[in-house]
């Protein structure tokens, strides 16, 4: 259905001859800018002495006119400068142009540089042309869109009036690029793993599935890329890493999305220690990218990155903030009459394992303000994990948490194949008592693990979480350009219109 366009589109629309009569094209070509608004503000005296002519383009955010002058705003992208246009500077014919500019254009704009007498600096418009020419008004609140729903939906508009908005994208890549400076300089390999997969795995949770038609198969969109990186440590690379887009048909909230951001990193001959060692180097790596300090604000709460971090095991944490120890647990019966005592709900399946993680989950996480590690997860909920040679209830797993929210998960891999097809058989029990999160049996993976996986250390960190903490959002859909949204109708008609 054709939206019905208003009186200000319709207008905007009629421009665009007149703009052609001229001699413009509404949309024009390619503009060489010899300079952003940053290097002119940065640079303003020198300008102003030299008169040497600048060219900058960017989108008209402010249009204030007195007959033959008009001051403008232009915005792009590093931020923005005033103009000066003035009727006897420009010629006849792009004075007429100007008069049909409207707040929302794209301008590519030549002048020289002057400083106000409100101090302001100004670039005086000799010459300008028409870039493109917006055909729909910005919003009302163009200095600063207010409405959550409408700057997620519309980033571009979000972008366009809010900055900061900007900056914190930048940032994002800032830390992003500081992260791949780091595991290249350590010796690591970027490498790439499908996103389809015939069989999901890597971590417990739900899949995206669609149909591969030229092979008539299911097929799942990758929860995880671990399973397909160790594959590659048994072909005999030793240090590798993957920034990878995972997907998980989950619920969404201020810190899941069903498409996130992550890092999976392996270290071969390597252990636990050497991938929290890794966990505390990039957690600073990034903090230093975005504020030039490991110390830094979070909702209200300064959180200081700087290693090394404090190491608790999951029992430890819990007996801290409930009194309750898992570790004397000799039964299931006593680990129960725990969970009892803390009004814990378990299932009539669940094991020690999960006894404990689901006390730690209710009681412990809201209090890791501060970085620390949980290790020594218990077996039931770390598969691919290796054994704790001190208490076999557990494996040599830890989980990093900072502002209460688990942001690293890594561990002493598990290269035995017996044990391997063990763990995931249990799995696949877990799944016949109700877990559909569960890990399925990949025999491929198996095989490759009988042909000899090297004694490692695995790391996976939420990127989209540390983010989150790095640019002071407190919300998921803060940190990503296109976040997952509810249609805002019943019926979408995208393609109608």
């Amino acid at each position: 259905m054709e939206e019905k366009l208003n009186d200000q589109m319709l207008i905007r629309r009629g421009k665009l001859e007149k703009i052609a009569a001229l001699g413009f094209e509404p949309y024009g070509g390619k503009y060489e800018c010899t300079h952003h608004s940053e290097d002119i503000h940065a640079n303003a005296a020198a300008f102003e002495a030299s008169g040497e002519h600048v060219k900058v383009a960017g989108r008209i955010m402010i249009i204030r006119g007195h007959g033959k002058t008009a001051f403008c705003t232009l915005r792009d992208e590093k931020g923005d400068i005033q103009l000066y246009f003035r009727k006897d500077t420009v010629s006849e014919n792009e004075w007429n142009l100007f008069k049909l500019v409207d707040m929302g254009d794209i301008l590519g704009v030549e002048g020289t540089v002057f400083t106000t007498h409100t101090g302001e600096t100004t670039i005086r418009v000799l010459h300008f042309t028409m870039l493109s020419k917006s055909l729909r008004p910005l919003p009302e609140k163009w200095h600063g869109l207010t409405d959550k729903e409408q700057r997620y939906r519309q980033r571009y508009l979000d972008l366009i009036a809010n900055p900061d908005v900007r900056k914190t994208f930048i940032k994002r890549a800032n830390m992003l690029q500081a992260i791949r400076n780091w595991y290249t300089a350590h010796g690591f390999l970027e490498v790439e793993t499908p996103v389809l997969q015939p069989l999901y795995g890597g971590a417990n949770a739900r899949p995206f599935m669609t149909h591969f038609n030229a092979l008539d198969m299911t097929m799942y969109l990758r929860i995880a890329p671990e399973l397909y990186l160790k594959r590659l440590l048994v072909g005999g690379y030793e240090r590798i890493f993957e920034i990878t887009r995972n997907f998980r048909n989950e619920g969404m909230d201020t810190r899941h999305n069903p498409e996130f951001t992550a890092i999976e990193t392996y270290q071969a001959y390597g252990d636990i220690d050497d991938v929290i060692d890794q966990t505390e180097q990039i957690v600073a790596a990034c903090a230093m990218a975005s504020y030039g300090t490991t110390k830094f604000t979070y909702e209200g709460t300064e959180i200081d990155v700087a290693g090394p971090w404090p190491r608790l095991t999951m029992a430890e944490a819990v007996k801290k903030y409930t009194g309750e120890d898992f570790d004397a647990c000799k039964t299931i019966e006593e680990a129960r009459a725990i969970c009892d005592r803390l009004h814990v709900e378990y299932g009539e399946f669940d094991g020690f394992g999960k006894l404990l993680a689901a006390a730690f989950d209710d009681y412990v996480e809201e209090h890791l303000i501060q970085p620390v590690h949980i290790t020594e997860h218990p077996i039931e909920v770390s598969p691919l994990s290796k054994l704790d040679p001190k208490d076999p209830r557990y494996t040599i797993r830890f989980e990093s948490y900072i502002y209460g929210r688990e942001l690293a998960n890594g561990f002493s891999e598990l290269n035995d194949p017996l044990d391997q097809r063990a763990r995931f058989e249990m799995q696949v029990e877990e799944r016949e008592h109700g877990d559909d999160e569960a890990h399925p049996i990949d025999e491929d993976f198996l095989t490759a693990l009988e042909y000899g996986m090297p004694p490692t250390g695995g790391l996976g960190i939420g990127l989209d979480r540390l983010f989150m903490l790095m640019t002071n959002s407190s919300s998921i859909r803060d940190i990503l350009l296109f976040p997952a949204m509810r249609p805002e109708t019943d019926h979408d008609d995208t393609f109608q219109k």
